[in-house]
């Protein structure tokens, strides 16, 4: 029992690795929010998509907004890519807090694991913004004015 008290990490060791896993904690929420949105944006896509599907060939006044259906496809492909980084982000981030509070129950040096997992994660997010924002581009482009 006493192995277990002296492994127990002090007032003082959690107060302090609380304070270095805010920062992620917070990069965790944010990128749940974030990916809300990405699933919220990718839904409108896909309901664009099918209902230019519906669209029949025959329907001369309507048939041209079916050119559109290959740039939505590629809207979704880059959605679809953004919500993959942004959950790849949220496990890294995730696994981060995870092994500070791991290294700190262990008393194990944990600084620059940390700081590359964080670098690891915000890189992932990065690549999810760009990805948005190509899709947003797109987005506003000329065919999503026709209906």
């Amino acid at each position: 029992m006493d192995s277990l008290v002296s492994l127990a990490p002090s007032l003082n060791q959690l107060s302090s690795i609380i304070g270095s896993v805010a920062a992620p904690a917070f990069l965790l929420g944010a990128v749940a929010a974030f990916i809300s949105v990405l699933i919220s944006r990718m839904n409108r896509v896909i309901d664009r998509s099918q209902l230019l599907n519906k669209i029949s060939e025959s329907d001369k006044e309507r048939s041209f907004l079916k050119a559109d259906l290959p740039r939505l496809k590629r809207r979704a492909e880059l959605l679809n890519r953004s919500v993959l980084y942004a959950t790849i982000s949220a496990i890294v981030t995730a696994l981060l807090i995870i092994v500070a509070f791991i290294s700190a129950m262990l008393r194990l040096a944990h600084e620059y694991g940390v700081a590359i997992l964080f670098v690891v994660a915000l890189s992932f997010f990065l690549l999810a913004l760009i990805d948005l924002a190509r899709e947003t581009r797109m987005g506003l482009r000329d065919f999503d004015h026709h209906a």
